[in-house]
């Protein structure tokens, strides 16, 4: 059995997308590419996204930080802290309207 404090991963993960050009960081803490199950903590500060994408299999946005949106076809859904997103098939993007950290698990099929 593991252990994993993910609010010392969010922190750490914060602390580098604020000094990040981008505005983000991130990291597989469990899974894979090569594994069904996936799960990557994902710090964005506020303004900064994730652009569309394609979403390989079941997943849902943990937001364990700040505020973010989901958009997915012409469908939007605000997340806050503890909110669980589930989301759509198809392509999905995601925008932090706070600085924001969020657990993304994918189960691809």
């Amino acid at each position: 059995m593991n252990k994993l404090s993910l609010d010392a991963l969010a922190r750490k993960h914060m602390e580098t997308a604020a000094a990040a050009s981008a505005g983000r960081s991130s990291e597989t803490f469990y899974g894979g590419h090569e594994q069904t199950l996936r799960q990557t903590l994902i710090a964005l500060t506020k303004g900064n996204a994730l652009s569309e994408h394609p979403n390989p299999g079941e997943a849902t946005v943990l937001v364990l930080r700040g505020r973010v949106r989901l958009k997915a076809g012409g469908d939007t859904w605000e997340g806050r802290t503890n909110d669980l997103l589930v989301m759509p098939r198809g392509e999905a993007s995601l925008e932090a309207l706070e600085d924001s950290a969020v657990v993304l698990t994918v189960a691809k099929h």
